[in-house]
C-alpha cells in the first residue's frame, strides 16, 4: 500500500470548494483545510505509486480553483 500526503494551494476563497471536491475522490482517505503555506492537505492511499500520482497530478491539480500541489510519499 502506498501512502501519501498531497498539499494543495487554492485560489483565493476556493479552499472549501476544493476540499469538498478532493474528499469525493476514491483514493483520498482524509482531507482538511489548514492554515499555513498550503490551504488543503489530503491523505491518499493506493496499491501502486502510479495511482497516487494520478490522483495528485491529474485529479487534484486539474480541479477548478487549484493553484499548485506538492505530493509527499510516506516512507513507513
Amino acid at each position: 500500500m502506498v501512502h501519501a500526503f498531497v498539499m494543495v494551494k487554492t485560489a483565493a476563497g476556493r479552499s472549501e470548494d476544493v476540499l469538498a471536491a478532493v474528499r469525493e475522490l476514491d483514493r483520498i482517505s482524509e482531507a482538511h483545510v489548514v492554515a499555513g503555506e498550503f490551504d488543503v492537505i489530503a491523505e491518499a492511499e493506493a496499491d501502486e505509486v502510479y495511482d497516487v500520482l494520478q490522483t495528485a497530478s491529474s485529479d487534484i491539480s486539474g480541479m477548478d480553483g487549484v493553484a499548485d500541489t506538492k505530493t509527499y510519499m510516506a516512507l513507513d
